[in-house]
């Protein structure tokens, strides 16, 4: 969406419907910082796998790419196989789409930098072919192969479908905040036929799609590629994938920087709660800059974040009794939830800003949705034909894999709300409510919260926004802290992810772990 980085990205952010564990929270005081702790320490550390290669892996691992043109100029690509289940790799296998660009030089090649966009389900192939690959800086292209490895049940590496067009239409513009028992029914039956439909379309890659399996798969592509160590680029969910990859293959990791990163140890509720206060931290930020513009249509120069909030709020009321018009093709009115996607979707990226100051005032002065609604379906990746990526079906399916659920039960999220709303008052129920659907998932979690320490490996550079809306910036905090090798890079500004997006002392400081392998010091500080 913007520059050459993710245009999305927690691992619980894909949506309020589909991105259950994506949707987390932000910046905090000190007590939550000491709750983090203290989750932290109860968790149990991820252990690292053995060295040695088991013999029924022994083929995997010596796979040789069959690169081909794959039809954009400068790129190659290649498929590589994994096995589906790692505890019986005879039972058949999974099929990893890869691309490359290859490095351009001048200068010796370091090796291939595989690069993650984030999720889960973000194409790490489209991201690579549409912006690493052309747009990473022109010294690190020169010195990298740029990698793209589209994680098991991602885009083309046997991708998870759950609903066509129409009832994904019909799934965005579900009510998440339920008024009463029957609209709590008809939120329910939308997580549950979501569910199945993810069921019925892949029941055994269905079990076979977490985080440790996806990092165990880059093991695999990095032995295809000839590297000895892995170098790695992630961005907000890729931060998680990769940490998993340094807990369990200390010893292979070669230059890492995880960006806008995740705090492993935390609970599906705990990353809900707590990106819900980021989104609410991002908000504050977005209403200060909103009234100082004379076409905020929000508040005056003279109101504060707390009006501007209860003034968006009174609007997604109004939409929830009586949606507006959008022009749409199809015949699509803006829901509360669609207008609400659309305002998170600009808390991405300070660069929206004044699109969603542009939509809002058409949609608050006007009733007309349509810049709302173009906002909403660029995050859930809607086409102009009708059609959906399938970026929140592997969302949902990574995040209820890799975590038990945050709730199981409706009763459970209304005895959560207060603590919710408190988090954020505009966006802190809608956000309890998507917190539901990993309850009904058709495959159990397999993963837990743990630490990863990854002791061993070398120096692993963790990258945090101040006031970063989808992975708050004390997870960076939590990261690094846990990392044994962890060392934090600190961006004081606004947005999702740091690297690519303006501040020359962060690019500065990650090309020059990237190229000459000195990681900045702990602690150092851009903005």
């Amino acid at each position: 969406m913007h520059t050459w980085r993710t245009h999305r990205g927690t691992r619980t952010a894909g949506t309020l419907l589909a991105a259950t564990a994506l949707l987390i929270s932000g910046c905090s005081s000190g007590s939550s910082t000491s709750t983090a702790s203290s989750a932290a320490e109860a968790a149990a550390a991820l252990a690292p796998l053995p060295r040695s290669t088991p013999a029924a892996l022994t083929p995997y691992y010596e796979q040789e790419p069959a690169w081909r043109d794959c039809g954009v100029p400068g790129f190659q690509c290649a498929t590589l196989k994994a096995p589906l289940d790692y505890t019986e790799p005879s039972a058949g296998d999974v099929r990893l789409a890869v691309t490359r660009k290859k490095a351009t030089g001048p200068g010796k090649r370091l090796g291939s930098l595989l690069v993650n966009p984030g999720g889960p389900g973000g194409s790490a192939i489209g991201y690579v072919q549409a912006y690493a690959g052309i747009g990473y800086p022109a010294e690190v292209r020169a010195r990298y192969d740029i990698v793209g490895v589209d994680p098991r049940g991602v885009a083309r590496s046997e991708p998870v479908e759950c609903l066509d067009g129409p009832a994904m239409d019909a799934y965005t513009r579900t009510d998440i905040t339920p008024d009463d028992t029957k609209e709590t029914g008809t939120l329910v039956a939308a997580y549950k036929k979501f569910a199945e439909g993810c069921g019925a379309d892949a029941p055994k890659l269905l079990r076979h799609v977490s985080t440790v399996e996806a990092a165990r798969d880059m093991d695999i592509v990095r032995a295809a590629l000839g590297d000895a160590k892995l170098h790695y680029v992630g961005a907000s969910y890729g931060t998680f994938l990769g940490a998993t990859y340094a807990g369990l293959f200390p010893d292979r990791v070669g230059r890492l920087v995880l960006d806008g990163a995740m705090d492993p140890s935390l609970s599906a509720r705990r990353l809900n709660l707590e990106q819900t206060e980021g989104f609410d931290t991002a908000f504050t930020a977005f209403a200060k800059d909103c009234v100082r513009h004379d076409d905020c249509p929000l508040g005056g120069r003279d109101t504060g974040p707390e009006q501007v909030g209860r003034n968006l709020k009174a609007f997604f009321d109004r939409l929830d009794a009586r949606p507006i018009p959008t022009g749409d093709a199809d015949g699509r009115r803006l829901t509360e939830s669609q207008a609400t996607i659309g305002v998170i979707a600009a808390m991405y990226d300070e660069g929206a800003w004044q699109r969603l100051r542009e939509a809002l005032t058409a949609a608050m002065k006007e009733s007309d949705g349509a810049g709302l609604l173009v906002l909403s379906d660029s995050y859930y990746e809607r086409d102009a034909d009708g059609e959906y990526s399938n970026l929140m079906f592997a969302n949902a399916a990574v995040n209820c894999l890799d975590l038990p659920p945050a709730f199981d039960t409706p009763d459970e999220v209304t005895r959560a709300l207060p603590a919710f709303e408190k988090a954020s008052p505009v966006f802190g129920e809608g956000l309890a409510w998507a917190s539901l659907n990993c309850a009904y998932w058709p495959a159990k979690a397999t993963g837990g919260a743990q630490r990863i320490e990854a002791k061993g490996a070398a120096p692993i550079v963790v990258v945090g926004t101040t006031r970063d809306p989808a992975t708050p910036y004390r997870w960076a905090e939590a990261l690094s802290g846990q990392l044994s090798s962890g060392r934090l890079l600190t961006y004081e500004g606004d947005g999702h992810t740091a690297y690519g997006r303006g501040s020359a002392c962060i690019d500065s400081a990650i090309n020059t772990y990237l190229l000459d392998g000195t990681p900045p010091t702990d602690g150092k500080r851009c903005s």
